[in-house]
């Protein structure tokens, strides 16, 4: 009895140079029906690969080309991050892809991508110095430079950071799910790969003594950006939601702050827009201390505008140049450095100035759920029900008390009454 012949669209093996070919007909993610072809040594080879692509083209569409990474990645950044995704965003995929991703994965196809060749390339970034790589010494002048173009025993061992590897295997990991979704692969090797241990840095906090002593220099030194420092300080504020800070965000009748925009720089320019979640905005009471700032600023920038005259590039931002201009953050962190220098409190960054927000709470004794939009209170918030009354009165009874104390350590503090008195914040409680 004749055996029974392949069907048809079931493809066939035969000779091809130096081994062996098969095909399948299949159907392209485009909907068209197209050859796809498996090679092999050796007939037994070629027909499990045989075996595999006539099982994959049962359970559904098979790309018959597939690009290599550095095109993948190229047409993934441009369609798809940069349209739909924060400019920030498409930014650093952009660096990540350029520095990292392409000169080491960039040749091969994203069906060859295998989890080996991802993790010998994530287990070498740690060790591969940035300034020897980019040639960023060897771009200073000759008389500028200071390490590795000078010699190998001066490297500067600029390696990227756990947290940067975590973050450059995060870009590779989008970009391969959505090769996925575009059915060009099976499967994302990116999330099979083991990272490196991310150390998490202690953070720096000042105390009530030393915010006191920072914002005291501040004031008495007449700082452009006094108003900006206390906002860190006091209320937690980032930088860029500081500097995107507009008067129509301001509640003064009501002694209300709105954060729902910020300022950044990307690709050379300064973008004023939305904060990057929804869960990021936030509406925020007004301590006497920072309503001080808030309408001192305002008087100086009255002033900057009339001076300017028709200079003035008019705009409702709080923070601005004497022309109106938006202040870029790289900027702020220099007042913020030069006004921690000439104030001779510890140096620590506008980030972990921050921080010194949940540091006045727990000075004050003020339960650490009152400030739920600080990130140190943020592990410990939830949904369960709202922040006792009995509460809210016994921080602020607290907070009130502290008026007693010298100096001006008690406006500085009195924030925490308000936010306890004027805001119910979801979290559980144990009980007054």
């Amino acid at each position: 009895m004749a055996s029974k012949g392949r069907a048809n669209g079931e493809g066939s093996i035969y000779p091809f140079r130096n081994g062996f070919a098969a095909y399948v007909w299949v159907s392209t993610p485009a909907g068209e029906r197209k050859r796809k072809y498996v090679y092999g040594p050796s007939r037994e080879v070629v027909h499990e690969k045989w075996l595999k692509l006539h099982q994959a083209a049962k359970n559904g569409p098979v790309a018959t080309s597939v690009p290599r990474l550095r095109e993948y990645m190229s047409y993934w950044l441009t369609e798809v991050i940069k349209p739909n995704r924060a400019p920030l965003t498409y930014v650093n995929y952009e660096l990540f892809t350029r520095l990292y991703i392409e000169p080491a994965l960039g040749n091969l196809r994203l069906d060859k991508l295998g989890v080996r060749d991802v993790q010998k390339w994530i287990n070498a970034i740690p060790g591969i110095c940035q300034c020897c790589a980019q040639g960023k010494d060897a771009r200073r002048d000759e008389n500028r430079r200071r390490c590795c173009a000078l010699s190998a025993r001066l490297c500067c061992k600029d390696a990227p950071s756990s947290r940067t590897v975590s973050d450059i295997r995060a870009c590779l990991r989008a970009a391969l799910n959505h090769a996925i979704r575009e059915e060009l692969i099976g499967r994302n090797v990116a999330e099979l790969v083991t990272l490196p241990t991310v150390r998490k840095r202690k953070r720096t906090a000042w105390t009530s003594e030393e915010a006191r002593k920072f914002l005291e220099s501040a004031r008495d030194a007449r700082d452009a950006m006094y108003a900006g420092y206390v906002l860190a300080v006091v209320l937690g504020l980032r930088k860029g939601e500081i500097l995107g800070l507009t008067w129509g965000a301001l509640d003064f009748d009501n002694g209300e702050l709105a954060v729902s925009h910020q300022l950044q720089r990307a690709s050379g320019e300064l973008l004023h827009r939305e904060t990057k979640t929804a869960a990021s905005d936030d509406t925020m009471p007004l301590p006497a201390i920072v309503v001080a700032a808030l309408e001192k600023r305002r008087r100086d920038q009255l002033t900057d505008r009339k001076e300017a005259e028709l200079a003035w590039h008019p705009n409702d931002l709080v923070f601005t140049t004497k022309y109106g201009l938006p202040i870029d953050p790289r900027n702020f962190n220099r007042s913020w450095d030069n006004r921690v220098t000439r104030s001779g409190v510890r140096k620590i960054t506008v980030h972990d100035g921050r921080r010194s927000c949940g540091t006045l709470l727990v000075d004050l004794d003020v339960h650490p759920r009152v400030d739920h939009a600080h990130p140190a209170a943020r592990t410990v918030l939830d949904d369960d029900g709202d922040l006792l009354t009995s509460v809210f009165e016994e921080d602020a009874g607290r907070a009130q008390a502290s008026w007693r104390k010298p100096r001006r350590v008690a406006p500085l503090l009195y924030f925490a009454a308000i936010r306890a008195t004027t805001r119910a914040v979801h979290s559980t409680v144990d009980g007054p």
